[in-house]
């Protein structure tokens, strides 16, 4: 860890670089990914029609890869201002790009939602995404996704959503830790622990931490009219939301 690296651009840094050793320290991720596809595909054959998606946070293209298999209707948009992550998406999916299935911008997820036009989206993915953002910059977020999805469009966020019992979100932050610690110290990645840890400081900050009610509760203010928590492991959540 340098100081030339802050905490909230550290997947520009060796975690970027080695992401797929999420799978080890945290195997529900992968599961996130293959059950938001399994959501693409229902909306898709309810909607017997092309779905414009807009993916935040690409990332790597794990979860990119899952929502362009579920159905051949289906067109991305894939967000990722971090390009370590994105190049990686774009080297194991050039074909979905050859094929006119899957685009990509480099903006941060912000910019690239405000360049949108209103009511001009069918769903809008984010996995592993929102709690990485400052509380702040998430409600804009969360606002402008309501703005361009379409009426019944949906917003399908699989993440970390903190328990709002504090003392049982503290236990599962222990037990996590621990899980780190065995992976990588068997790996011989102290490097990596250090900045697992040092970004799990970040998700728990006050600034950072995306608790349930109150994750609900924004996407209330921001009017989507039917929302639910889908399915829960630990602090892994399925959110889904109905404009």
């Amino acid at each position: 860890m340098t100081a030339d690296i802050p905490f909230d651009a550290m997947f520009s840094s060796v975690i970027g670089q080695e992401y797929q050793v999420l799978k080890l320290i945290c195997p529900y991720a992968i599961e996130m990914s293959r059950l938001v596809g399994i959501e693409i595909a229902e909306i898709a054959r309810q909607k017997s029609a092309e779905l414009q998606v807009l993916e935040l946070g690409g990332g790597t293209g794990i979860t990119t890869l899952s929502i362009l298999s579920a159905v051949d209707t289906v067109y991305v948009l894939s967000v990722d201002n971090e390009p370590t992550m994105q190049n990686q998406a774009k080297q194991s999916l050039q074909e979905w790009v050859k094929a006119g299935r899957l685009r990509f911008s480099a903006d941060d997820a912000l910019s690239a939602l405000q360049k949108l036009d209103d009511n001009s989206l069918d769903v809008v993915v984010s996995v592993y995404t929102l709690h990485n953002f400052e509380a702040d910059y998430r409600q804009q977020v969360i606002q402008n996704v309501f703005r361009v999805l379409k009426p019944a469009g949906q917003f399908i966020n699989g993440d970390r959503y903190a328990l709002d019992d504090i003392n049982a979100q503290t236990r599962l932050i222990q037990q996590e830790v621990a899980g780190y610690f065995k992976v990588l110290t068997q790996l011989n990645r102290l490097d990596l622990l250090e900045h697992w840890i040092i970004h799990l400081f970040s998700d728990e900050s006050e600034n950072h931490v995306m608790r349930e009610s109150i994750a609900m509760q924004q996407l209330m203010n921001a009017g989507f009219a039917k929302i639910q928590l889908k399915l829960r492991k630990d602090v892994n959540a399925l959110m889904i939301a109905i404009k």
